[in-house]
């Protein structure tokens, strides 16, 4: 996921400051998952904090929030491959709210020994939803900049 997110910022950074910004909270989102999931301790099988969990929800809250109510409407137009998009891409979309939300909603106020049992499985599905949510993003954006490459090309000729 890390990868895909430097090639977005390589593909798209610079051209939009809400858009640089956006990606760089997905970028703090991904070191969290990844410091969550023990990708980055040496010790990997050592459950996170409560703090730490929490600290984690409250930022992808954040970040699902933004996309919401800052960028996805400013990424598409209501020209006819933008409401197309918007048809198919925001529901999906959709979902994977709900599912972050269903794992904020279990996780962000605390771990108790019931829940850690199945911590780690639910973050891997979440892991795997954000994934598929980022690449759904991916496709807004490239919609966007295609957009704004077409209207600057029309613009000059």
């Amino acid at each position: 996921m890390l990868n895909k997110l430097e090639k977005a910022k390589s593909s798209w950074g610079g051209r939009s400051e809400t858009i640089d910004k956006w990606l760089q909270e997905r970028q703090s989102l991904l070191i969290k998952y990844c410091d969550l999931a023990g990708l980055n301790q040496p010790d990997a099988s050592k459950l996170p904090t409560a703090n730490d969990v929490s600290d984690f929800c409250a930022v992808l809250m954040d970040y699902i929030s933004a996309g919401h109510f800052e960028v996805y409407e400013m990424l598409v137009s209501d020209d006819e491959a933008g409401i197309q998009l918007k048809r198919t891409v925001y529901p999906q979309i959709a979902q994977t709210t709900d599912n972050a939300l269903r794992f904020n909603d279990h996780f962000a106020e605390a771990l108790s020994a019931e829940q850690a049992k199945n911590f780690d499985s639910e973050l891997a599905d979440l892991g795997n939803v954000l994934e598929e949510r980022f690449a759904l993003e991916d496709r807004l954006i490239h919609h966007m900049h295609q957009k704004t490459k077409s209207d600057n090309t029309l613009t000059s000729a």
